[in-house]
């Protein structure tokens, strides 16, 4: 069994009448990405700062990178990095004096301390921006530099919180090839993010927060088939083949011009296996196959009925 970074059960937390935590469950495997979403005000950013030992919990039993988050809140802070929304990279400094900063925090002597700073200059591409105040750094350039903080204590586990807020495209697929690196390495990630797209592309399971509760959770593809709207669109290359698989499936809409049958279907691997086995049975050959699911976005607004951006 997979040993996991993030296991919580009944998490909760309130603050006066308000509930915002209302018995959370979690399980995070190590060497992962996770993404928990969810509307403004549904206890997402609580539930980080719980876990990342910055806010106490009510109640519920919770073990983070194997250590007991009560009991021992300092090996939890050992084990861990965070890389909050807005930066804290001091912008007076210069990059390898930030980096020299954090190394003087986690008690690394003089010599470790250069050596891990300019590994992690090279390792994210700020060698030429090395003696220059942060403050002059580009937007990506300053995530950047943040999350190399991060990684000067080597934690195994790893909080970003929004990490691509107002950064352009480039600079956006630029930080998602930096995480997938870091989890190939080893490095299990805790992502939030107002961006659907970043957790669709990065995130190996997916956790949807709503009033203080998890409402659905599994991989991008199993919370896409929750929702109507996903269909099989067949190709074929004849007008007969196409008016006979309509007469065969009863469903769907056909477009003769296009010579092709949309069928409603959740695009699970078995729908798909069995509509190819009754056309094959009646020798109803298909030019082309595409499955078209719900995006993320649709997936946010049913299940929340909230705007289709995770804002915090």
């Amino acid at each position: 069994m997979t040993d996991l970074a993030i296991a919580a059960s009944g998490l909760r937390k309130s603050y006066g009448d308000n509930v915002v935590l209302d018995g959370v469950d979690l399980a995070v495997p190590e060497g992962t990405i996770f993404s928990l979403l969810g509307p403004n005000g549904a206890g997402k950013t609580t539930a980080v700062q719980i876990l990342s030992t910055l806010t106490p919990a009510d109640g519920g039993a919770v073990q983070v990178a194997g250590h007991d988050l009560a009991r021992s809140p300092d090996d939890v802070r050992g084990a861990i990095g965070v890389t909050g929304q807005y930066s804290a990279v001091d912008k007076l400094l210069t990059g390898e004096e930030n980096l020299l900063l954090m190394a003087d925090l986690w008690h690394l002597s003089r010599r470790d301390g250069k050596r891990k700073a300019a590994e992690l200059l090279d390792r994210f591409d700020l060698v030429d921006a090395a003696g220059k105040p942060a403050g002059t750094y580009s937007g990506g350039m300053q995530r950047r530099l943040d999350l190399a903080m991060t990684l000067v204590g080597d934690p195994r586990l790893i909080f970003l919180d929004e990490p691509t807020t107002g950064l352009d495209p480039r600079s956006r697929r630029s930080m998602w090839q930096i995480v997938r690196e870091l989890v190939a390495n080893g490095v299990t990630i805790f992502l939030t993010t107002q961006y659907l797209e970043e957790a669709d592309e990065l995130a190996d399971r997916i956790a949807l927060l709503d009033h203080g509760r998890l409402i659905a959770e599994g991989t991008a593809e199993e919370l896409k088939r929750l929702i109507p709207g996903g269909h099989i669109e067949l190709t074929f290359a004849g007008a007969h083949l196409l008016d006979a698989a309509r007469d065969l499936v009863g469903a769907g809409i056909a477009d003769p011009g296009a010579l092709t049958l949309r069928v409603p279907s959740d695009g699970s691997v078995r729908a798909i296996r069995e509509l190819l086995v009754r056309l094959d049975e009646r020798s109803i050959d298909i030019a082309e196959l595409s499955v078209h699911t719900p995006d993320l976005d649709d997936v946010f607004l049913t299940l929340t009925g909230q705007h289709k951006e995770a804002d915090r």
